[in-house]
């Protein structure tokens, strides 16, 4: 079984951020409690062509975290992790502290 995937063209591999369940202290959360679709880069294509043959690179980087559509994305099992992959343009943008 494959342990490392590198995605083709333009395409973005993410392992979604899970919310924690409940506090600290042991109080369980409502699901829908700063529920914010978001995932870790781990690794990106080397980007799409255009017609001339020119490579247009990622928007993202490895250690990126992003904002994730709600639908979409294609579901990537390796080993024990889930993971997604997305196309570039499908990211709705990143996230910064």
């Amino acid at each position: 079984m494959a342990k490392r995937l590198i995605p083709t063209l333009n395409r973005v591999l993410v392992e979604k951020i899970v919310p924690p369940s409940k506090t600290n202290a042991g109080i369980l959360l409502p699901e829908k409690s700063s529920k914010l679709n978001s995932g870790k880069v781990i690794s990106v294509g080397p980007g799409a062509r255009d017609k001339e043959g020119n490579t247009i690179p990622v928007a993202f980087k490895e250690g990126d975290t992003v904002l994730l559509p709600n639908y979409g994305g294609d579901h990537v099992k390796l080993g024990e992790k889930d993971y997604h992959l997305y196309r570039d343009e499908e990211i709705l943008g990143t996230l910064h502290d």
